[in-house]
């Protein structure tokens, strides 16, 4: 399988978009199969001539004889994706950051109430910009374009607040302690999460902290330092939340894992 990761080149994006991958159609028809784990990134996916079937906790990925754009967002998942692509397909997917899609899309609330989007058109002229992006084959002039194009859609929303709260809920504060900190009710708390982020603060640091552990493992490799690295009670906590999120235990997940600072997926 030929996936690539890039890293956002625009200063600008940068505050927005974490990177990208870019996968090619390529030679081989092989089947590609593999599990993504819960993250708290916005991603945005568009697939080249194929049709593509969101489920509970799947997504799967034919080859179409039809000419066509399709772009998807996936915001919300607790439990292991499986994801199966029947054969190799052109597809970009853009990693938007906590709050990132949000300084491009005014009513993203309208987006985030399944987990999912279907048919993800928030601009008109999105598909049709892809297409062309597509068609260049030479891949900084990709990202360049592509850029380019994300740049002329940012708009400037007060977000200041949000992002305050949303510091404080990558730390060890108590939900509850948040909410009176920012004058505001837990169930407050919570709404503006479902509607900015697509998931309550409880969920989000949930998520959080298992992506930090995935991140930590790189330099700690024992699990009970691990656990306190990654602001869990213990190992028994860790090993609890961290199964919940993959229906692994932790030792068996870092054994057979494709894990680093861009991705973790377990092929099939």
């Amino acid at each position: 399988m030929n996936i690539q990761h890039y890293k956002t080149k625009n200063r600008i994006l940068r505050n927005y978009i974490d990177g990208y991958y870019f996968m090619e159609k390529g030679k081989s028809g092989s089947a590609v199969h593999y599990l993504t784990f819960p993250n708290n990134l916005c991603i945005v996916s568009t697939t080249q001539n194929a049709d593509v079937k969101i489920g509970r906790e799947k997504i799967v990925v034919t080859p179409s004889k039809k000419k066509r754009i399709t772009t998807d967002l996936v915001v919300r998942y607790t439990k292991p994706f499986e994801v199966v692509y029947e054969e190799p397909t052109n597809e970009i997917t853009i990693k938007f950051k906590p709050l990132g899609l949000n300084r491009f899309i005014e009513n993203i609330s309208d987006y985030f109430s399944d987990g999912f989007y279907m048919d993800f058109q928030p601009f008109d002229d999105l598909n049709e910009e892809m297409q062309i992006i597509f068609d260049i084959a030479d891949r900084n002039k990709q990202i360049e374009r592509l850029e380019m194009y994300w740049l002329s859609k940012l708009n400037t929303i007060e977000l200041s607040r949000l992002e305050k709260i949303l510091d404080d809920v990558e730390t060890e504060i108590s939900i509850t302690e948040i909410s009176k900190k920012h004058n505001i009710s837990r169930q407050y708390l919570n709404k503006i999460f479902q509607k900015n982020l697509g998931k309550t603060p409880s969920e989000y640091r949930k998520v959080h902290k298992f992506r930090k552990a995935l991140l930590d493992f790189q330099k700690v490799k024992n699990l009970t330092a691990l656990s306190y690295e990654s602001l869990f009670y213990d190992q028994s906590h860790f090993i609890k939340e961290f199964k919940s999120l993959t229906n692994i235990k932790p030792s068996s997940f870092f054994k057979n894992i494709d894990s680093n600072k861009e991705i973790a997926w377990l092929f099939f």
